[in-house]
């Protein structure tokens, strides 16, 4: 349904059938009604978590997955981390910050940054809230950095920034939105589509390798109706489950 030069794709209830004839026909159907009835308009509020305290499995993730270096890599350029005393010891089962540690002084660390300084100064501002996980193996602390720097390069500087983005993301808040479920039916059919506004961004600002977008979605009400700019289906075929990434492997061995 386009109007102007926003385009809503609604797709159908039923999802998918494997019979052309039968889809032609529900095509057939919902051309001679020609026109989509809205049904129901549901708005929820909708979250995007900020991550929990990074472990040494979530490290090895996140760096194959964000930024293209394998597992070993990782470790590797994180154990160089803590030999000089730039990040805490990377190897650790713990996805949970104690009660004890001082991570607003951790955070305060941070504020001089140029690049999440503005960001740390704000979680001062909130104060710090971790999303704790479940794990701790009792002798070592989630990962973190310990010290401020921004003189790094290279693969060195890509873990730094990844931990102390990761770090000031988990202990911020999360990300809050607003998602629009609009069902309509045409030719006895029905059909749904997904608007999502974003309205508080909140560690999406700091922790860069997760995105959370939503197509935008007309302004529907209940009882009113429109003539589809354009009725067809889809065709597609079934694939192959792609091969296991390293991360994907990672977890799985956990």
């Amino acid at each position: 349904h386009k109007v102007g030069t926003l385009t809503v794709d609604f797709s159908w209830g039923r999802n998918r059938l494997f019979d052309q004839a039968c889809c032609e026909a529900f095509l057939l159907l919902c051309r001679a009604d020609g026109r989509a009835l809205i049904t129901n308009v549901q708005q929820k509020p909708k979250s995007k978590w900020r991550p929990q305290p990074m472990d040494t499995i979530e490290l090895e993730k996140s760096g194959s997955r964000k930024l293209k270096r394998t597992a070993k890599q990782i470790m590797t350029i994180a154990e160089k981390l803590y030999t000089q005393g730039l990040i805490s010891y990377p190897r650790t089962e713990t996805n949970k910050f104690s009660k004890d540690m001082n991570l607003t002084a951790l955070v305060e660390l941070q504020v001089p940054h140029r690049d999440w300084g503005g960001f740390a100064t704000r979680v001062l501002e909130w104060g710090t809230n971790p999303r704790n996980g479940n794990k701790s193996d009792q002798a070592h602390p989630p990962i973190h950095p310990t010290k401020f720097t921004d003189t790094l390069v290279g693969d060195e500087k890509l873990v730094y920034d990844l931990v102390t983005r990761h770090f000031l993301a988990c202990v911020s808040k999360d990300a809050v939105g607003s998602e629009t479920v609009v069902n309509a039916t045409i030719g006895g059919e029905e059909f749904h589509a997904t608007g999502l506004v974003i309205l508080e961004r909140n560690y999406l600002d700091v922790y860069i390798y997760d995105k959370w977008s939503g197509k935008e979605i007309h302004n529907y009400e209940i009882g009113s109706s429109f003539v589809p700019t354009k009725l067809d289906i889809e065709k597609g075929s079934t694939s192959p489950p792609s091969l296991l990434t390293e991360a994907d492997l990672i977890a799985l061995m956990e």
